[in-house]
């Protein structure tokens, strides 16, 4: 019987020969990943097992990025139990406040994840990595105390959806349209533990940020991870920013798949996520005829901070003005990408255009800081999750969207076609 590529992965790390989809294993890791608010929890964990350290060093990044720099005194407290942590045991990849970055866009640009790795995060986005060709999922905090002691996790093999994406996208259709239009077309527990596979002729298309974006958004379609071949634009990208060797699987032919699905990508149109729900999706021809007055517009997180991104949004906010009234938040994901955006003069576009720049921070995506919503205001933002009160208040609104469709509502002061402004 022939596996998927994920099936493989965990099959080597497993030391087994191969495996199949609801079996029980043990796997070994090749990075466990904390951030502020999951590390504490972590470390805690590791308290009461009474062990002696972690099991390497090398192989654990704590990254304080959801409320640094510190907001409160709480936050702080969270920072000071993660810094404590990686001294006493010196943990090679912290990174502190000035070397910090959005956690998913940090990682693979410091080179510590590659093709054919097994990870786990304290974090649900941390499926992002599969755009590297590595296995990689969110955990509970335990499960990471565990495999900051252990240097092992259990998992149960998923199985699979093939997803085939066929042909070139139009110009302002991204990385983003293309997963909000798939959870928009399979829903949010479409993929409920399974692994998204994608393949196909049209990924040539895609960038690397393209992937990581689809890859992030896995998990909001239920995934247990989701995952890309190992191209040549793959293996460029990990010669450029790692010093390990990538280890390439591929699915075998006869891989059994729970389903098969084509995208013809060359027929999607921007896609807006209305509220509550990322599967709550509209064309941009069908959000731009609701005519939705716009509060506020992020553009970040670690969906959509990197310099693919932040390229994108500046090249339609370039001599343009934000919308009377409107509040434009753009977050760089990481220091690296912050310096790159300042070298190629786009920060300085964002502030002419209106907007403010923060230092690298999950803040808003969570409803953290730095762009808390109020009662009824409605915001467009290129974050991953539109839940209720997920960026402040209860009544206020979310619409996920691409850089593009984000920067240009941030200009019309509503949900806006990119072409149009």
């Amino acid at each position: 019987m022939g596996m998927t590529m994920t099936q493989k992965i965990l099959a080597a790390h497993a030391n087994l020969a191969s495996v199949e989809a609801g079996q029980l294993i043990e796997a070994k890791l090749d990075l466990v990943l904390g951030n502020d608010i999951t590390s504490p929890v972590a470390i805690h964990e590791m308290d009461k097992m009474k062990v002696n350290g972690v099991f390497d060093k090398d192989k654990i990044a704590l990254v304080p990025d959801h409320f640094v720099p510190n907001k409160d005194i709480k936050s702080a407290e969270h920072c000071k139990c993660v810094r404590e942590f990686a001294k006493k045991n010196d943990i090679t990849n912290y990174f502190e406040v000035g070397q910090m970055g959005i956690e998913h866009a940090l990682l693979p640009e410091k080179g510590l994840t590659v093709a054919g790795d097994v990870i786990i995060g304290a974090d649900s986005h941390t499926c992002t990595y599969g755009a590297v060709g590595a296995f990689s999922t969110g955990v509970g905090s335990t499960d990471m105390a565990a495999g900051m002691a252990t240097g092992m996790a259990w998992f149960k093999v998923p199985s699979a959806i093939k997803f085939v994406l066929k042909n070139k996208p139009a110009k302002w259709v991204s990385g983003k349209d293309i997963i909000l239009h798939i959870i928009g077309k399979i829903g949010v527990d479409g993929a409920l533990y399974k692994s998204m596979e994608f393949t196909g002729d049209g990924i040539q298309y895609l960038t690397m940020d393209d992937r990581f974006t689809i890859a992030n958004m896995a998990i909001e379609a239920g995934g247990k991870n989701g995952i890309f071949p190992v191209d040549d634009l793959c293996l460029e990208y990990i010669k450029e920013h790692s010093n390990r060797q990538p280890v390439i699987y591929e699915a075998d032919a006869d891989a059994i798949y729970d389903e098969v699905i084509e995208i013809d990508l060359s027929a999607l149109r921007p896609t807006v996520a209305y509220p509550h729900l990322p599967e709550n999706t509209k064309t941009i021809d069908e959000a731009v005829k609701d005519d939705l007055a716009i509060d506020q517009v992020v553009i970040g997180s670690c969906t959509n901070g990197r310099m693919d991104d932040l390229r994108i949004a500046a090249s339609i906010l370039k001599g343009k003005k934000v919308a009377e009234g409107m509040r434009l938040i753009v977050i760089p994901g990481t220091q690296k990408i912050y310096l790159d955006a300042m070298e190629e003069g786009l920060i300085r576009t964002f502030i002419e255009a209106g907007g403010v720049v923060s230092t690298p921070t999950c803040g808003p995506c969570l409803g953290g800081y730095m762009g808390i919503l109020a009662e009824n205001e409605r915001c467009v933002s290129t974050t991953n999750r539109n839940f209720v009160g997920r960026m402040g208040h209860i009544s206020s609104e979310i619409y996920l969207a691409s850089p593009a469709v984000a920067a240009a509502s941030a200009i019309a002061g509503k949900i806006a076609d990119p072409e149009t402004v």
